[in-house]
């Protein structure tokens, strides 16, 4: 029988992984704006590095902003969870960009 891992370690298919000491950090959602002027919006725990990859200065940017850079971060809030973080993610894409961008300026 294998031995039992004492460091659990589960990996997320957006390559973040979650260890016990960092289980309980936010997830975030947050709104990139592109050098088009278009909005990227996305979810992370790392808003920061995140951005740093969409940018090209870390692997793993999305498609969408790797012709549209530079990108800045416009908005961004905390999520209790992954799955909370996802569904605010939907519903912020299926607004139009007007209503975006009220929601940008309130930040």
């Amino acid at each position: 029988m294998p031995a039992k891992r004492e460091d659990p370690v589960t990996i997320h298919p957006a390559d973040h992984v979650v260890t016990d000491d960092n289980a309980c950090r936010s997830w975030f959602v947050y709104i990139l704006r592109c050098a088009d002027n278009s909005l990227y919006t996305g979810v992370a725990m790392d808003v920061d590095r995140r951005l740093d990859e969409h940018n090209g200065i870390d692997k793993n940017g999305a498609k969408y902003t790797q012709a549209r850079r530079p990108v800045t971060l416009v908005y961004q809030e905390a999520s209790d969870s992954r799955s909370s973080a996802c569904k605010r993610e939907y519903a912020i894409k299926s607004l139009s960009k007007l209503q975006k961008e009220r929601l940008i300026s309130q930040f």
